[in-house]
């Protein structure tokens, strides 16, 4: 087996399968060496409506990631959405065993397993159990108790559920395919690790990722993840909408959109003309950019209003670092400033940083949550001695030779 340390990420989205394989320098540090990427049939929203499609999609995904790199990817992190998901708080609490009274890695880990035990319906699966802060002997704000002294440890936790249908038809897609499942990681979460600084997470920051089919909010203060939800809306019914005012195709509006489209249309200096027939095989009709502007900036809107709605139950409406945007639509032009006028909040567009290697593809805000699962898979503590991740491609038929030796006489 290679001692190579190698964290994969394998984000299972509406319209794009990407798997990434890296490789984790002496100094921690990502290397992407390997990027599969290609288009997702046999989800909606999120959530597996035909799986052997979603299992072919991983499936192809996962050879052009192992063909680039010289690795077979043996298991991965991978993300997972949907509408279903859902946020709760909880707390545990446990004696510190060790009789000097030195909090130990176990008292952490008997914590969390304490705060996982919450009411949570028989249909649902708890997904995370995140920890917000511990509060040791009554001192609370505490971000890493191990190693500190103390007859009590408490830990604050946001617990993320889903369906448990949802969930189990995901794993079983990423098995079929043969890959090993490190964890599932929700996807603001993953996305949060790929483009929010330490400084937004700490003074509360609205994460908002809009994808193809969901939009995923995820919102953090002091360093943690305090409340998430996934939205069944978002890039699909923006060029959903063009498909109908434009009467054009779907897969003309979606290129019209990618191209030509803008969210503001108030704002749009270039209101050139657009051949519709250019894009698809019919005879449509000419339209100026402001038209294909005006279509869409009221679902975005609407999208915007819907995330509003969300915060302002949870109680944690304008944060201190305002919003960040991520997502393959968050890439149209001029969203930024509909999402300021809607927030009423600073905004930024959120895009990977902090990778190495193979990155021409993979730096923009629509792949922040695969980048985002090989940090969070980094963050993970590595197991020297099983084969997480991947093996050279070269090595995995000694692997099995030495395998099968155990039965030979």
């Amino acid at each position: 087996m290679s001692s190579d340390r190698i964290v994969v990420g394998i984000d299972v989205g509406t319209t794009k399968v990407c798997a990434l394989i890296a490789e984790v320098s002496d100094d921690d540090h990502l290397e992407v060496i390997g990027t599969g990427i290609v288009p997702s049939r046999g989800l909606k929203k999120g959530v597996v409506v035909s799986p052997e499609e979603v299992v072919e999609s991983i499936v192809s995904a996962v050879n052009k990631a192992e063909q680039q790199s010289g690795f077979k990817i043996v298991s991965a992190f991978v993300g997972i959405s949907g509408a279903h998901i859902s946020t709760q708080s909880s707390q545990g609490v446990v004696a510190v065993r060790h009789p000097d009274r030195q909090i130990s890695p176990d008292d952490v880990q008997r914590a969390l397993e304490a705060a996982r035990v919450v009411n949570v319906p028989n249909d649902r699966e708890i997904v995370h159990v995140l920890p917000r802060h511990y509060v040791v002997d009554g001192q609370d704000g505490i971000k890493n108790p191990i190693g500190m002294l103390g007859h009590r440890i408490e830990v604050q936790t946001t617990i993320v559920s889903g369906a448990l249908t949802s969930v189990n038809n995901l794993v079983r897609c990423v098995e079929r395919a043969g890959i090993g499942i490190d964890s599932l990681v929700l996807q603001p979460v993953a996305a949060g690790e790929a483009v929010l600084t330490e400084a937004e997470r700490e003074i509360g920051v609205t994460l908002i990722d809009i994808g193809s089919g969901t939009t995923d909010v995820g919102i953090f203060v002091e360093g943690a993840l305090m409340f998430a939800c996934v939205l069944p809306v978002g890039g699909f019914q923006v060029s959903n909408d063009l498909a109908v005012g434009l009467r054009t195709p779907f897969a003309a509006a979606e290129e019209i959109k990618i191209r030509h489209g803008y969210a503001l249309p108030e704002l749009l200096e270039d209101d050139r003309t657009i051949d519709v027939s250019a894009f698809d095989t019919g005879d449509g009709r000419p339209v100026s950019r402001r038209q294909v502007s005006e279509i869409i900036e009221p679902r975005l809107e609407e999208t915007f209003e819907l995330v509003l709605e969300q915060l302002d139950r949870a109680g944690l409406r304008g944060l201190p670092a305002g919003v960040v945007l991520c997502g393959g639509t968050a890439q149209l032009g001029g969203i930024r400033r509909l999402a300021a006028e809607v927030f009423h909040a600073p905004v930024r567009i959120g895009a990977p940083t902090g990778i190495y290697g193979l990155t021409d593809q993979i730096s923009t805000p629509a792949f922040a949550t695969s980048v985002g699962l090989l940090k969070w898979g980094l963050d993970q503590e590595f197991e020297p001695t099983t084969s997480r991740g991947g093996m050279p491609l070269a090595n995995i038929g000694s692997a099995v030779t030495n395998w099968l030796r155990n039965f030979l006489p």
